[in-house]
C-alpha cells in the first residue's frame, strides 16, 4: 500500500490555496518561474526527452515543459492537481513521490519542484529520493527544490508580521528546528540549507550535485513593495533588478541563506 500524506498536507492543497495561481498572481512567484525555468534549461536535455513531474501540482511547470517539446509525465497526489495536469501535462496521474508505479530508469529527467518540503522526516525524503534515482535513466538528470530554511524570516518581515508575539515564536520554531507544524498559514513544512538538500541529493547517489538560489537575495524586498502598494510589479524596473540580483548571486554561495526556495540538481552515474 502507498504511504499517505499528512492530512494538513492534502487538506492545504485540495481545498486552501490555489496552487494553479501561486507562480503567476505575485512578483514573487513569477519570480520564483522565471528562475526555475531559467535554471532547468540549463540543465535540460534536448527536447524531445521524457520527463517524470513529481509532485508537479496543476501543471504550472508540464505547461512550459509540454511547449518547449518535452513527454511530461505528472504524478500528484491531489485528485484536484492531476485533474487540472491532466489537461496540460503529456499524461498525469495520483500517485506518492516515496511509491512511485514507474518503471525503473524509464525518464530522461526527474523533477521533484515540491514533495521534499512536504516530507518531514528525513527518512521519507530518502525514500523519495530513492525512488528518483530508480526511475531515472543512467545520465538522467535530478532536479529537486527546497524551502530555503530562512524563507518564512524574509516573508513575515515583507508582512510585517514578525513583530508580533505568535509569528515571531513560529519562525523561531521554524528557525530552530526546520520544521513548521502547519497549524497557522502554511502547511505543514521541512526547510532545508543549502548544503542538508546538496547532501541528501548526493546521499541518494547523484553525482555532481550542486545548489542555486532560486529567487536570490532581494525577493522579500519585491515582496513587501507588492503588498504595501497595491500594485503588480511584474515587468516593473524593482522586479527586473530582483532578477538580476538573483542571476548575479549564483557564484557566491553564502547568498543562498536569502533565496525562498533552492533548486539541487544532480545526475544518475552512467
Amino acid at each position: 500500500m502507498s504511504p499517505e500524506l499528512a492530512p494538513e498536507v492534502m487538506a492545504f492543497y485540495a481545498s486552501t490555496v490555489d496552487e494553479s495561481r501561486r507562480l503567476s498572481s505575485s512578483a514573487d512567484g513569477r519570480l520564483e518561474m522565471l528562475r526555475t525555468q531559467e535554471l532547468l534549461r540549463r540543465h535540460l536535455p534536448p527536447a524531445p526527452a521524457r520527463v517524470l513531474d513529481i509532485g508537479g501540482g496543476p501543471g504550472a511547470h508540464a505547461r512550459w515543459l509540454v511547449k518547449d517539446g518535452y513527454a511530461v509525465h505528472l504524478v500528484d497526489p491531489v485528485p484536484r492537481h492531476v485533474e487540472a495536469a491532466s489537461h496540460i501535462a503529456t499524461s498525469a496521474e495520483i500517485g506518492d513521490a516515496r511509491d512511485l508505479q514507474e518503471p525503473d530508469a524509464a525518464y530522461d529527467v526527474v523533477l521533484m519542484l515540491g514533495p521534499l518540503y512536504h516530507l518531514i522526516e528525513r527518512k521519507d525524503r530518502e525514500r523519495a529520493l530513492a525512488e528518483a534515482y530508480r526511475v531515472v535513466r543512467p545520465g538522467g538528470l535530478l532536479a529537486a527544490a527546497g524551502i530555503n530554511r530562512y524563507a518564512s524570516l524574509f516573508e513575515h518581515t515583507a508582512f510585517a508580521h514578525l513583530h508580533k508575539d505568535g509569528v515571531r515564536k513560529s519562525i523561531e520554531n521554524i528557525l530552530a528546528g526546520r520544521v513548521h507544524d502547519g497549524k497557522e498559514s502554511f502547511t505543514a513544512a521541512y526547510f532545508h540549507s543549502g548544503g542538508e538538500l546538496r547532501d541528501e541529493v548526493a546521499g541518494a547517489g547523484f553525482e555532481d550535485a550542486e545548489v542555486f538560489g532560486i529567487e536570490g537575495p532581494t525577493w522579500a524586498m519585491l515582496k513587501a513593495t507588492e503588498q504595501y502598494s497595491g500594485e503588480s510589479l511584474v515587468g516593473s524596473g524593482l522586479f527586473e533588478s530582483a532578477l538580476a540580483a538573483a542571476r548575479m548571486a549564483e557564484p557566491y554561495p553564502e547568498l543562498l541563506a536569502a533565496s525562498s526556495h533552492l533548486l539541487a540538481v544532480g545526475r544518475r552515474p552512467l
